[in-house]
């Protein structure tokens, strides 16, 4: 009789890995929420670039110690990686945060988390063209109704925002959609979320150098819990978020991924409510709701 070679079920193991990229989504949402408040309560204290180059210069001074220790394994990226990379840092971490703090500058902040989430669904479709990850119907449909929850908080909100907060909170999501596709593609010849995020930071931090002098001058007058706040953007949201959503995206589609983050402008919402006394609309209310089925939707996995 020959012998049974006993049958390895990989099943196990991809549950555990796609339980650990849903938790690291669903913890990377929550503080980017919480950015959202941040960055409108510092609206009068710190320049929307001035407020990015100090975030980020933070973030890559958090994440640096972590690359440097890594002891036996030097960081080494092809020239098409390292482009990927620096042009994900500039366009993302750099000029989508500048955009956010002007736009926030018009719009409150859970109307903004609103307008910027238009991203996912930008992201959904440009990595059904350009990563072949298809348009799978669940996809599609959570996406749509998350849009549609989108567009109703932006129809609700021409009374108390101006359309430059508009225009420049839509311009965010847009290199918001670049900046995830660019990683992901960037993904492809590193695995190391750990080096994207921190590399990224640092290309970021150098574009935004030109700034520097109105930092320090913005500093010398900024109260300690402004700065405090600003530091907590570069650690919780910028260097621990952006690494969990790189652990995340390396094992999750980018579409689907993106669409999990519909979540944040209803925790947003909640947030500027209870810390900043910001009363939502009965628009901003219908349409969080709309965009949590969204993302509901767009999480469902056919029967088999």
């Amino acid at each position: 009789m020959g012998t049974v070679t006993p049958r390895t079920d990989v099943r196990p193991a991809l549950v555990t890995e796609s339980r650990k990229a849903a938790a690291a989504a669903a913890f990377t949402m929550l503080l980017w929420s919480s950015s959202f408040v941040a960055i409108r309560a510092l609206g009068d204290t710190f320049s929307p670039a001035t407020m990015a180059l100090l975030r980020l210069a933070v973030a890559a001074a958090v994440l640096s110690p972590f690359v440097l220790a890594r002891r036996g394994r030097p960081v080494r990226l092809s020239r098409t990686a390292f482009g990927l990379i620096a042009a994900y840092g500039v366009l993302w971490l750099g000029a989508y945060t500048v955009a956010l703090n002007a736009g926030e500058l018009h719009v409150d902040a859970g109307t903004a988390a609103l307008l910027v989430n238009v991203a996912p669904l930008l992201v959904a479709f440009g990595a059904g063209f350009f990563l072949s990850e298809g348009f799978p119907k669940p996809l599609l449909i959570g996406a749509a109704v998350s849009f549609g929850g989108v567009a109703l908080i932006s129809a609700g909100s021409s009374g108390s925002s101006d359309w430059i907060g508009v225009v420049l909170c839509l311009l965010a999501a847009f290199l918001y959609a670049a900046g995830v596709l660019i990683q992901k593609l960037a993904m492809r010849h590193t695995s190391d979320g750990l080096v994207i995020t921190w590399l990224g930071c640092v290309v970021a931090t150098i574009a935004l150098l030109p700034w520097l002098p109105p930092l320090i001058t913005e500093l010398s007058t900024a109260a300690p819990a402004h700065i405090l706040a600003v530091i907590y953007l570069g650690i919780a949201p910028t260097a621990l978020g952006f690494s969990t959503w790189a652990y995340a995206l390396r094992r999750t589609d980018a579409g689907k991924l993106s669409t999990s983050s519909y979540a944040v402008p209803a925790l947003s919402v909640l947030l500027s409510f209870l810390l900043l006394g910001e009363i939502p609309s009965i628009y901003g209310i219908v349409g969080g709701t709309v965009c949590l089925i969204g993302v509901a939707l767009s999480r469902r996995r056919p029967k088999a």
